[in-house]
């Protein structure tokens, strides 16, 4: 089959899934017209299963979410409504008055639950409230915005090592060391940061947004990422040692499973690497700096993840593997397939190697036969290397529409300017 076929018959197909799944399932059933704020868990069947804790992260990515259908698909009524519907929610329940910053969970009726300020989710309501302000044209998003943005610079920049300390309690105070992370950094939450302030820069273009962005790109490539290895690393001392990973409080690998011991061995996400690309780029894209000097690290990471990362018998990418290289966790999880089906596009888009469009069709290919739920509209949480289900509920306080709407998003664009 000719490149061109195999780009327009997986075109149509995500396209389809997109407008006639994704969008409708959100729309349908998001918004918790009781309380405010959005509603996050559904099984199989798409049934709501309640939510009785709202999550900053969560909240913020479906406020993400319908501002970016308003920015994107201004044509779809109730895009702005629920934008605000959302935004209405965070400002009223989830910031805090007292110490600035956004509380890590509420109940369902918006009372204060976990108050602690994770810098995890303080990069997704910047994000969001960045692209509330660029879908909808309330300015008050970039104001929040930019007011995160102080906050994480006066209270949580490391001016020794560089980066960002990720777990603070409420009144902006470390953690303490071990399970509750006051003594690690991650590339998960830096990535996220520079997710983050590449759009606030977008919505902003104030020159210390760009100056932030830029720094956070060169101390990910420079300090997080094994560019001979071909792969990114998990968990890090404060002056940027790796060290092996734990699940640490308030991650959703830590409510899995509960606290762990660290892993015997330098681990790597799949998922994580290769959503490093694209975003990279798009941060190097919104800057209007040269990505240049980041496409050999660009290339090991695609490289890693075509050569360890995909399932070539069974199709879709593993959950982690192994520093050195070879996979460790064979289960196929939603996020990584989604965000590596932008990555493997954007490298080929960017570069042209035709093992990233085989290793894009091989994800996408694996992802429509058994992660996609025909007639519901949204993907199955986590399957085993078969493609059985393990976990088939579809929204929960970590999944919703982000991860795979925005997948769907970028594929579109991508493979209409190549099919162009």
């Amino acid at each position: 089959m000719s490149t061109s076929k195999q780009i327009t018959i997986r075109y149509q197909a995500i396209l389809s899934h997109l407008t006639a799944g994704i969008i409708p399932f959100w729309f349908d059933r998001a918004l918790d017209n009781e309380d405010g704020g959005y509603l996050t868990n559904f099984a199989e069947d798409g049934s709501s299963l309640g939510t009785p804790i709202k999550y900053s992260n969560t909240q913020c990515r479906l406020l993400w979410w319908f501002s970016q259908c308003s920015r994107k698909f201004p044509e779809i009524a109730g895009c702005k409504e629920r934008a605000q519907h959302g935004f209405e929610f965070m400002l009223k329940n989830f910031w805090d008055n007292e110490f600035g910053g956004w509380y890590w969970t509420v109940n369902k009726d918006g009372s204060p639950l976990d108050t602690a300020k994770i810098v995890y989710g303080q990069s997704f309501a910047i994000y969001a409230l960045s692209e509330y302000t660029l879908g909808t044209g309330d300015p008050r998003g970039l104001e929040y915005a930019s007011k995160t943005f102080d906050l994480l610079q006066l209270n949580c920049a490391d001016t020794r090592h560089g980066g960002y300390y990720e777990n603070m309690q409420r009144d902006w105070m470390p953690e303490t060391p071990g399970f509750a992370g006051g003594d690690r950094k991650g590339l998960d939450t830096h990535m996220h940061l520079m997710e983050a302030f590449t759009t606030l820069y977008e919505a902003s273009g104030k020159p210390l947004h760009w100056r932030k962005l830029c720094e956070v790109v060169d101390l990910i490539a420079n300090k997080m990422v094994d560019i001979n290895a071909g792969c990114g690393l998990n968990q890090f001392d404060m002056a940027w040692n790796p060290i092996p990973a734990i699940a640490i409080k308030r991650t959703w690998n830590a409510e899995r499973f509960g606290e762990q011991p660290a892993q015997p061995t330098e681990t790597t996400s799949y998922g994580h690497n290769l959503e490093l690309v694209w975003l990279m780029n798009r941060a190097m894209e919104i800057a209007k700096a040269d990505p240049t000097p980041y496409y050999p690290l660009m290339h090991r990471l695609l490289d890693h993840g075509v050569s360890q990362g995909v399932d070539w018998e069974f199709g879709g990418i593993y959950r982690d593997g192994i520093r050195g290289g070879g996979p460790l966790v064979l289960e196929k999880e939603f996020w990584q397939n989604a965000e590596s089906l932008v990555g493997f596009l954007d490298g080929y888009q960017h570069f042209g190697d035709e093992r990233y469009l085989d290793a894009f069709c091989n994800l996408w290919d694996f992802v429509a036969k058994y992660m996609i739920i025909a007639g519901v509209g949204e993907w199955r949480t986590l399957l085993a290397r078969d493609g059985k289900p393990l976990d088939a509920g579809i929204g929960n306080p970590w999944k919703v529409s982000y991860h795979t709407g925005r997948a769907m998003i970028e594929c579109v664009e991508r493979m209409r300017k190549m099919m162009e």
